[in-house]
């Protein structure tokens, strides 16, 4: 389990998080979290 932190994001971040996180859920029998959705896409882009 990973670490609990608080951050702000913008609301632009936010539409364009919550937008990837309904086409997963559509592409899924599984539910998606939105915390899982931040970590799938902060780990693509610090690779």
């Amino acid at each position: 389990m990973g670490k609990r932190l608080t951050i702000v994001l913008d609301d632009e971040i936010v539409k364009k998080l919550r937008v990837i996180q309904a086409k997963k859920i559509s592409k899924s029998a599984n539910s998606v979290s939105f915390s899982n959705v931040i970590n799938t896409e902060l780990k693509r882009l610090l690779k």
